[in-house]
């Protein structure tokens, strides 16, 4: 990485989006608030398993698949169809993080270009930042639909640089998951990990470049 990237490249889900109201979804249809988080975990592991043998499918749908799965069994307040159509209507209105409308401002006003890379749909980030009052200061809200893979891959990544306009090296790659964290740097991205919860971070994966509690902590860093 740079010492000073000219492009910031920021994954939406969780790293943007507080997925804590997802908890109240399940809870919403008689099912156990802990299952947001093997729902959200399963969802990844279909969308990772079928970037391994090169293929894709739109988050949306991986999203009620795993629903469907994660809820079988579960006593319901209303048929599987309601229940599934609930959870996945809450995961459109999320809200951002509370650090991430000042650290945004501060990151474009340092003169960086910013964009979004998600595995979801730039859909759901236009509205997720548009809410937050925030969407005008990002160039781009990049898909991996628009990729054709899942992020880690490394192809997902370099269709960013190429929509950009730049080279890998120039980017800074900011998530909350160290799997994208490690996928952006062997991409030769460079990273930043924004940990808001002091979790420690994977041995496994490639270390980041920056380590940040959130989004003005990250600006405080580079500016």
């Amino acid at each position: 990485m740079t010492s000073s990237p000219t492009v910031i490249v920021f994954d939406v889900n969780e790293t943007l989006s507080d997925m804590s109201p997802m908890a109240g979804r399940f809870t919403d249809v008689g099912a156990p608030a802990h299952l947001a988080t093997l729902w959200f975990a399963s969802l990844l592991r279909d969308g990772f398993a079928l970037t391994a043998v090169g293929a894709s499918r739109p988050f949306a749908g991986l999203g009620a698949d795993a629903l469907r799965t994660v809820l079988r069994g579960v006593d319901l307040d209303r048929d599987l169809d309601g229940a599934v159509d609930h959870v996945m209507g809450g995961f459109g209105q999320l809200p951002v993080h509370p650090d991430v409308p000042d650290g945004i401002r501060a990151l474009r006003g340092s003169g960086r270009r910013l964009v979004t890379l998600s595995n979801g749909s730039a859909q759901v980030a236009d509205r997720l930042l548009t809410d937050a009052g925030i969407r005008d200061r990002f160039e781009a809200l990049l898909s991996v639909e628009d990729a054709g893979i899942w992020k880690p891959a490394r192809a997902a990544y370099e269709y960013a640089a190429r929509t950009c306009g730049t080279d890998p090296a120039d980017m800074l790659l900011v998530a909350v998951h160290p799997w994208d964290i490690d996928g952006a740097a062997r991409a030769g991205l460079g990273t930043a990990w924004i940990d808001r919860a002091g979790t420690p971070y994977p041995e496994s994966f490639t270390p980041p470049s920056l380590r940040a509690t959130g989004l003005t902590d990250l600006a405080g860093q580079l500016t």
